[in-house]
């Protein structure tokens, strides 16, 4: 599908909901056109709401967990007939509870979809951007991408590899014109935390970030050209700031009081994840 614009091109996974929603309204409010990728029909709804201030919205509906659903959004990438701009690595999903007790199907979709996505389609679209000397690209880590994750391991450890890859590669397209910046949100309003089975959790029922706010903060440390950036509030910040003194025992320690099933406080009640 070609197309004729004057404006930059967004490409943004895990754009249906929560923070990947509010990274493609970013990009759209900001002069960007945006592909947006997800693996539910949600995607279609979500494209015509971020279709504002005359950008041209393409949704693409594909498994990143899969080498074909990756490839099959690279296709409609290519057949936008325009390069990419900006390269927003978003996608990912979390798995909760104890390591031994959950379902090792889920946590290799996972790492499917956390990492194996973010490498492969920067694969495809990173060599071009270098090739024309501009770009741009971000990718969603965590604040537990610099601590353990005691009840959420698998989860935990593909931030730590999304993360490690991004400060790594950000170095090695220093001078191309090719910018890497990491988004390290902390607990943040979405569906997160009821996919990934801990609404009984003290953070599955504990105040969390807008993700609009978070989005906002990644999105204007992307086009800053930033190597980082704690995406949430204040409390967010700390936690993230904390992580990069403390030992790892006593990191793990503070988080697993939080995400341990069961510690969700009685008298919170249930509260909706998304």
């Amino acid at each position: 599908m070609g197309t004729v614009s004057n404006r930059q091109l967004a490409v943004v996974t895990g754009a249906s909901s929560g923070i990947g929603l509010e990274l493609a309204r970013q990009c759209a409010s900001h002069g960007f056109d945006v592909v947006a990728c997800a693996e539910d029909e949600a995607i279609t709804r979500a494209a015509t709401e971020i279709a504002t201030d005359g950008a041209i919205v393409q949704a693409v509906r594909a498994d990143l967990r899969t080498r074909e659903g990756v490839e099959s959004l690279h296709r409609s990438i290519q057949a936008f007939g325009r390069p990419v701009d900006a390269l927003l690595l978003n996608a990912g999903v979390g798995v909760g509870g104890r390591f031994i007790e959950t379902s090792l199907d889920e946590e290799l979709d996972m790492i499917a979809l956390n990492c194996n996505h973010t490498v492969h389609l920067a694969k495809l679209v990173v060599p071009v951007m270098v090739s024309r000397g501009r770009g741009r690209v971000l990718v969603t880590a965590s604040v537990v991408s610099t601590a353990p994750a005691p009840y959420q391991s698998v989860y935990g450890a593909t931030k730590a590899f999304v993360m490690s890859f991004a400060e790594a590669l950000r170095v090695e397209l220093d001078g191309t014109g090719v910018t890497v910046t990491a988004l390290q949100p902390g607990a943040t309003e979405t569906n997160f935390f009821e996919r990934a089975n801990m609404m009984d959790t003290a953070v599955g029922q504990a105040e969390k970030d807008d993700p609009a706010g978070v989005a906002r903060r990644g999105f204007e440390a992307m086009m800053k050209g930033k190597d980082s950036v704690l995406g949430g509030e204040l409390k967010s910040r700390l936690q993230g700031l904390a992580n990069e003194v403390l030992p790892e025992t006593v990191k793990a320690s503070q988080v697993a009081r939080t995400t341990k099933p069961g510690s969700a406080s009685p008298d919170k009640g249930h509260r909706s994840g998304s």
